[in-house]
């Protein structure tokens, strides 16, 4: 199938920053043919032409960093800072979770992502309890692209441990090519402070023999760094680097609390860090210095963790909040532009969680996008402003359609691929079950 669509904005948010009104787009095997001006010989030979009406198109949104199957913790546990939080309302908790809280909570944490832009995610689980498996056959069905990563604990007794060590590789030889490449997974041991060094090393190891990337909590609280000095008598960046986690493709979230040795330390390892700034306020975490991470050349991606710390996983939102912070810290409003904000929710935060292959719509590059009909949204206009707008104005809610691999999976904002109303309800009834 070779569709065409046409009259649009096209906003390819490629290293040029190409924009194309009244452009054209053809999509071919899941993937663009071609992206850039009207051309009526173009046409010709096409089995489907697709009017967009005068919405704007752009990439999927990328979310660098989540739990969707935290999402029936929305809202527990606010106002409490990140190690009560964990141990006290979220671990134990989680501790409940059986397959069907887990598969609901993911689908919840999907449709909203869906539905407000995000295409792509990459998402780190509490296993326990749970039939991962059946999990990750869920997430397939939604259409979204992704990877979908079995945390590695030190907690619990020490065969407890081996079992999560186990499972955890599993999970990964199993799914590191699930839904034809269209999801993934990586090695995600939690954090330096919920894994031992021989964990740590195992999921070293699991990850260079399954060729995947590792995902890890680091850097996240000043606490985080003190405990880490005084067990091992280095800060975590150092820490994970001695052992040897940075020889292989990592991305971190958080990074907080960074100084400028760390910095270096993760530029020569290619090194990437999703960026949670939303989460890291709510927790009171602090603000990450994301200027001195990209003027030291570091692949940085925007994310909102999860919607117990967030408390939503609005792209647009959470876009906006790293700008304006970085802005504001700076005391320099020409810090952090929205191009290169809106860069790092698309293209380069696709680069940074190893999906290069989609964030910005180029040829060959994945058929990923979404539109936003701006014509009857008063936050939209004046429309010749569209630039600025999709990030200082523009919201989740604005979007009308979502393509993954060229397939319509949202349509005129409804979700075509999970039932909204079944699992807003499930979720509902499952949530009442928890014992807090």
């Amino acid at each position: 199938m070779k569709t065409v669509y046409i009259n649009a904005t096209f906003f390819a948010m490629d290293e040029e920053n190409n924009i194309f009104e009244n452009g054209m787009m053809i999509v071919q095997n899941q993937s663009i043919l071609y992206i850039g001006e009207h051309s009526a010989d173009k046409l010709i030979g096409a089995d489907q032409v697709v009017d967009l009406y005068g919405k704007w198109v752009l990439p999927g949104l990328v979310n660098a960093h989540s739990h969707i199957l935290m999402t029936l913790l929305r809202g527990i546990g606010d106002d409490m800072l990140l190690k009560p939080w964990l141990e006290t309302k979220i671990w134990p908790l989680e501790s409940q979770f059986n397959t069907e809280v887990a598969s609901t909570s993911a689908q919840l944490g999907i449709l909203e992502m869906l539905k407000t832009g995000t295409t792509t995610f990459s998402d780190m689980f509490n296993p326990k309890g749970i039939d991962s498996d059946a999990v990750m056959q869920t997430i397939e069905k939604t259409g979204i692209r992704g990877a979908f990563s079995h945390t590695i604990f030190s907690l619990g007794t020490e065969e407890e441990q081996k079992l999560n060590l186990m499972q955890a590789e599993r999970f990964a030889q199993n799914h590191k090519m699930a839904a034809h490449g269209r999801l993934t997974t990586m090695v995600a041991p939690h954090s330096p402070y919920a894994c031992t060094p021989e964990a740590l090393l195992e999921s070293l190891r699991i990850s260079k023999e399954n060729n995947l990337m590792i995902h890890i909590h680091v850097s996240e609280t000043d606490y985080e760094i003190l405990d880490i000095e005084k067990r091992y008598g280095v800060r975590p960046v150092e820490h994970l680097r001695r052992l040897g986690i940075f020889d292989q493709p990592t991305v971190m979230a958080h990074g907080v609390i960074l100084n400028d040795e760390e910095r270096d330390i993760l530029k020569q390892h290619d090194v990437r860090v999703a960026h949670n700034p939303i989460s890291n306020l709510k927790l009171g975490s602090g603000i990450a210095d994301i200027v001195s991470l990209l003027d030291a050349g570091i692949k940085v991606g925007i994310a909102t963790d999860s919607v117990a710390s967030n408390n939503n996983l609005d792209m647009f939102e959470e876009t906006r909040t790293a700008a304006l912070l970085q802005k504001g810290i700076y005391k320099d409003a020409t810090k952090f532009p929205a191009q290169m904000a809106l860069a790092l929710t698309t293209r380069i935060g696709a680069e940074a969680i190893g999906m290069a292959h989609t964030g910005s719509l180029e040829v060959n590059k994945k058929a990923d996008f979404i539109t936003i009909y701006p014509y009857d949204k008063e936050h939209l206009q004046p429309i010749s402003e569209a630039h600025s707008h999709l990030l200082y104005a523009a919201r989740g809610s604005d979007v009308c359609d979502v393509f993954i691999d060229g397939k319509i999976i949202v349509k005129d904002g409804n979700c075509l691929t999970i039932d909204e109303e079944k699992v807003i309800a499930e979720a509902n009834r499952l949530q009442n079950n928890f014992s807090r």
